[in-house]
């Protein structure tokens, strides 16, 4: 039986910055000083253009093992031969000091012997110019400078700098460290200073993981999407990546390879959903900054994405690399930017509706809610009656969506809750107005023939973001309506118990040959929304079976043989469980499942 494909790949991150280490200890992918820049480690897609960073035995025959220290963003990676065994635990420092947090620009790795006499190489080989630069290195005592950045990398180390300057081999006779920094360098000893951040590294996440609220079904897979969610928020703005990788191909010989490091609108609302379902609220705080720093002012609309520091202009273009697998072609910057998609508006005013009607935050800054209302009204009502790309990106197809409208009519509800906190009474009005208009173009999208919402006005098409009508409530859980659209939904998109591909037509790469996760938990959320729990449990395990050895998920799931594709890690996809495990424990809750 063939091996499905996996990304064998673990992440670290510490909100400043991300890594994806290979079981082969290479550090494949890392991008600095932000998580949009260059890669300084990149072989995921650049091959040997990409660089280097790994630390493997001279032994050609070996087993490896990793896994993350219990309820951390710590990673640990076991190399055994026959002879010897050894240790890496790879580390992105993020701690309280001083009343914030440290998230320094540096990767912390140590080495430690298990038994035997370990024999190996370290390369440490960073480019730049997304591979199209070599940098050259300079030698001091006890570290390595590389120049060529817009700012000084620096490898910090007791190995001896030659064994490392040369890559050769040595014996691990004690416990090594290699500190990598960007910009500011480390100073302090070497050793103490290492074992103190990975120490207060391990505190830090595991605390934040016991402040989590999570029911009693799925904790560990939960633990570990919020985990990795975490870290895909860039503190210092509060924008939220889709992913922290880009050009990895849906399929392969797709040419679908997008580059995902930049803040979607509409991921960003079902993100924050999920930090709500778990009790972690400074990310919405974080992100409601974000948006504030958005230049909405004067513009006629709102993009359905951003860069890392609201930036508007993120041209799409493609790279001399070989891409992942030898998939061309390879893009960074996405031209999405340059979209219509109208659901955004709706998604906006839904993420920041916790901070007007949860008490929790009574503090929170909020000055500039009446200009930041009027204005994404005024942006629902201009686009209203537009033809768009929809979710899903279309880039030579538009139509008026039923998703869009679902959010215009969900967004304008928001608002209404909004307004009334605010004492905006005009707002409100206005609201009420557009909510009736987006439900009248919804019920354009109603397939009689179906008993089924489609995917837009004027077509039979189905379409899994339709899913969200019944977990958005606009279909109540219990009426025939909603059963009726589920079956539909089952009938043309669902595989196996529990995969879902977005829609089947042909778009302009031609049809889909890959599921797409988030949709398959969405669609646990609609089993349990309209009582078929134990069918959506059902799914629900099938689903987190994609998982990596780390419990990692990707954008996509081949149906046939359950391989990942699509960018890895894939934050839509860790959201889809949380909410999915949340919805599923909340009706577990109640008083009919309970012993």
């Amino acid at each position: 039986m063939q091996e499905r494909h996996t990304y064998d790949l673990g992440m670290i991150g510490n909100c400043a910055y991300l890594a994806l280490i290979g079981k082969d200890t290479d550090i494949k992918w890392m991008c600095m000083p932000r998580f949009d820049s260059s890669f300084i480690f990149g072989s995921l897609i650049g091959g040997e253009k990409g660089g280097e960073f790994s630390i493997k035995p001279t032994s050609e025959h070996y087993k490896i093992s990793q896994a993350y220290i219990p309820n951390t963003n710590v990673l640990e990676t076991i190399v055994e031969t026959d002879e010897y065994a050894y240790k890496i635990t790879d580390c992105a420092p993020r701690f309280r000091q001083f009343d914030r947090y440290y998230r320094p620009q540096m990767l912390i790795r140590k080495i430690e012997p298990l038994n035997g006499l370990p024999q190996l190489k370290v390369v440490c080989d960073p480019v730049g110019d997304y591979g199209q630069k070599k940098l050259t290195r300079e030698r001091g005592s006890s570290h390595i400078r590389y120049f060529g950045l817009p700012e000084t990398l620096r490898l910090t180390t007791n190995i001896p700098i030659n064994m490392v300057m040369d890559s050769s081999p040595f014996v691990l006779t004690k416990t090594r460290y290699m500190v990598m920094t960007y910009g500011a360098p480390l100073e302090a000893e070497l050793q103490e200073t290492a074992e103190n951040f990975i120490n207060r590294t391990v505190f830090y996440w595991q605390n934040w993981v016991k402040s989590t609220s999570i029911g009693q079904h799925y904790q560990e897979q939960v633990i570990r999407s919020s985990l990795a969610l975490k870290i895909h928020q860039y503190e210092d703005t509060g924008g939220i990546i889709a992913s922290p990788t880009m050009s990895l191909p849906e399929s392969p010989g797709s040419t679908r390879n997008w580059d995902y490091r930049y803040c979607w609108m509409r991921d960003t609302y079902y993100t924050l959903t999920a930090f709500n379902n778990i009790g972690h609220f400074e990310e919405m705080e974080n992100y409601f900054l974000y948006l504030t720093n958005i230049p909405m002012k004067g513009k006629e609309r709102i993009q359905p994405l951003y860069n890392l520091v609201g930036e508007s202009t993120i041209i799409e273009k493609e790279l001399d690399l070989p891409g992942y697998m030898r998939n061309q072609p390879v893009r960074v910057g996405n031209d999405a930017y340059t979209h219509i998609q109208n659901d955004v508006y709706g998604q906006i005013l839904l993420a920041i509706l916790p901070l007007y009607t949860d008490k929790r935050f009574a503090n929170m800054e909020k000055s500039q809610s009446s200009y930041l209302l009027k204005t994404i009204l005024d942006k629902i009502e201009f686009t209203m009656d537009e033809a768009d790309a929809g979710l899903w990106e279309f880039r030579n197809l538009k139509q008026k969506h039923a998703y869009t409208h679902l959010f215009q009519w969900a967004g304008s509800h928001a608002a209404m809750k909004i307004a009334r906190e605010i004492g905006e009474m005009e707002l409100g009005r206005k609201a009420e107005k557009l909510l009736k208009q987006a439900a009248a173009h919804l019920e354009k999208c109603y397939s009689p023939t179906r008993k089924a919402y489609a995917q837009a006005e004027g077509v039979d098409r189905m379409d899994a973001s339709t899913l969200q009508l019944i977990m958005m409530n606009y279909m109540p859980h219990n009426s025939q309506k909603a059963k009726d659209h589920l079956k539909a939904l089952e009938e043309d998109l669902r595989v196996g118990k529990g995969l879902f591909y977005r829609y089947k037509h042909a778009d302009d790469f031609g049809e889909p040959e890959t599921t797409f996760l988030i949709c398959a938990f969405w669609y646990v959320e609609a089993l349990a929304c309209v009582g078929r729990t134990e069918e959506a449990m059902e799914a629900f395990e099938e689903l987190i079976g994609y998982s990596n050895h780390v419990g990692l998920l990707s954008e996509d799931v081949k149906s046939s043989d359950g391989s990942m594709w699509g960018n890895f890690p894939q934050a839509y996809s860790h959201v889809g469980l949380v909410n999915a495990a949340y919805r599923i424990n909340n009706k577990l809750d109640k008083p009919d499942f309970l012993p």
